[in-house]
């Protein structure tokens, strides 16, 4: 229906947790988050061409009902070498319920606002902790990235340019 109007939004609330990992979130990133922002990210290129526009929302922390007792399970402590540690992590997660400075009131009006706007982002921060987190973990990329960067450039075939070797034309980079 959208590419046959030539129009439309998706919009994919998934959480900062999709783009920054958490000790002891393995299973949780990469089976609902993770997952879901590159699937988005590559579903970009499907539909744009069809004037669809495609949002990933990552809020931090809002005070919903995530974080209560019928909302949640916590999983036992049955793994020697973790169970301290896991431990400490389930007691700040406890203490968090409540205590979330986001309101989702104003997120689902800011959701509204982006979804009628002319030119939406692929991918909003929402709330100044996700947005804080966000700005560190860009930081930690380019780090990353800048780090060895002289070996990377090394990988050519020796018959290429290097100035060829740039990205390819389909990536997110060259639009």
């Amino acid at each position: 229906m959208l590419c046959a109007q030539r129009t439309g939004h998706i919009i994919t609330i998934s959480s900062i947790a999709g783009l920054i990992g958490q000790e002891f979130a393995s299973a949780y990133a990469i089976s609902k988050k993770f997952a879901l922002e590159g699937w988005m990210e590559s579903l970009h290129f499907d539909v744009q061409p069809y004037g669809i526009h495609t949002a990933i929302v990552e809020p931090g922390f809002f005070r919903t009902e995530l974080l209560v007792d019928a909302s949640t399970r916590w999983p036992e402590l049955t793994i020697d070498y973790y169970a301290e540690r896991t431990g400490a992590q389930k007691k700040w997660w406890q203490a968090q319920n409540g205590q979330q400075v986001g309101d989702p009131a104003k997120l689902a009006r800011a959701l509204l606002e982006l979804a009628h706007g002319e030119q939406p982002p692929q991918r909003w921060v929402g709330g100044a902790d996700a947005i804080d987190a966000a700005t560190g973990k860009v930081a930690q990329l380019k780090q990353q990235v800048e780090a060895p960067r002289e070996l990377g450039l090394t990988l050519a075939l020796d018959d290429v340019e290097a100035a060829t070797a740039g990205p390819s034309p389909r990536t997110p980079l060259t639009e």
